[in-house]
């Protein structure tokens, strides 16, 4: 019996899937790993992250669980904040004007209007997305250190305009804020447990919201703001439109951060707006990674678990161990803590930062 050779047979090149090995690409498999990799992988760690932060109330007392609270409002303001600095190439101090636009508006909705929680995010997401309209109008006219400082005379102004006025309570601030409720004479939400979880309802809709603007034609314009304003000066295209749209879509997110953390505070007060809390805020953008929604929000909530948790155990030197992390940070980390993991990928040869 003659013996056939793989060039006689031809199904001897086919494998058990009667797949074609000899014209199969060594390469492809690796491929279709390399993309389940890059795509399933974030997925599975996004619904991990999920999970954990939904069921912090279960496992967490309620002084933890309002510091997680709080991390999430101020992530969602420093997300605000990374969309102008870090997607636009725009550095702001002036968000805090639009959080506590969205702060007091919600605040002064609960106590005179309605408790209802929807109501009040509506109410000071448009405030305060109508006043960064109307300023910002002025304030992206400019470009790097006079746009930073045209953002901080707008915080001030609002911060002394808070200190002074008396509907809000001036400088003793709003108190008497009633809890929240989620259905017209619902039950308020008293327990720790539930305002974090519509803390926290509000953060990933803020999330998304600045997620789906990133991956918008308004946020590719926002991008090519940044990488070339003058290149696209230069094509034809008005840049003035595109980082109006970019401050005022910030401004709704700050002032959604502002509801977000009246909820739970149930008082805020123009301390809440100083100089300090805008340059925490920016900062956090530095230490986390600008350009990146998810490495500000870790820097938001190391800023305030060092100033309010930690610092309460350094005889209240939290700003001092804050001002020397920032400084090792810029050091270390260059690009953040979002930037490590593209340094690291590279190292490797498999991604370029």
């Amino acid at each position: 019996m003659e013996a056939r050779t793989v060039r006689d047979d031809p199904d001897a090149g086919a494998d058990v899937d009667g797949e074609d090995t000899k014209t199969r690409d060594p390469d492809r498999d690796r491929g279709w790993s390399s993309r389940s990799r890059h795509v399933v992988l974030p997925r599975v760690a996004l619904g991990v992250v999920l999970l954990v932060l939904a069921s912090l109330p279960l496992f967490l007392a309620p002084y933890p669980i309002g510091l997680a609270g709080r991390m999430l409002a101020f992530a969602l303001l420093v997300i605000s904040v990374d969309l102008l600095t870090g997607v636009t190439g725009m550095p702001t101090l002036g968000q805090v004007a639009y959080f506590g636009t969205g702060a007091y508006t919600a605040g002064l909705v609960g106590i005179h209007i309605t408790d209802n929680g929807f109501v009040q995010v509506a109410a000071g997401v448009g405030a305060a997305a109508v006043l960064a309209l109307f300023t910002g109008a002025i304030a992206v006219r400019t470009s790097g250190i006079v746009f930073l400082m045209v953002t901080l005379a707008i915080g001030e102004l609002v911060h002394q305009v808070a200190d002074s006025l008396s509907v809000v309570g001036a400088s003793n601030g709003l108190a008497g804020i009633p809890a929240v409720t989620l259905v017209p004479g619902g039950e308020p939400l008293l327990l720790a447990g539930y305002v974090y979880w519509w803390v926290l309802g509000v953060f990933l809709v803020g999330l998304l919201v600045a997620y789906l603007v990133l991956k918008s034609p308004l946020g590719r314009s926002m991008r090519g703001v940044r990488d070339g304003e003058q290149r696209l000066h230069a094509i034809g295209q008005h840049t003035y439109p595109v980082k109006l749209a970019a401050y005022v879509v910030a401004g709704g997110i700050a002032g959604a951060a502002g509801t977000a953390w009246v909820a739970q505070t149930r008082f805020f007060s123009p301390g809440d707006l100083g100089f300090d809390v805008a340059a925490f805020a920016l900062l956090s953008v530095v230490l986390g990674g600008a350009g990146t929604l998810w490495g500000p929000a870790i820097g938001a909530a190391v800023v305030v678990l060092v100033r309010d948790w930690l610092s309460a155990y350094v005889d209240g030197k939290g700003a001092l161990m804050l001002g020397v992390l920032f400084v090792v940070a810029v050091y270390t980390l260059p690009r953040g803590i979002a930037g490590a993991r593209w340094r690291r990928r590279s190292a490797t040869g498999r991604d370029t930062a």
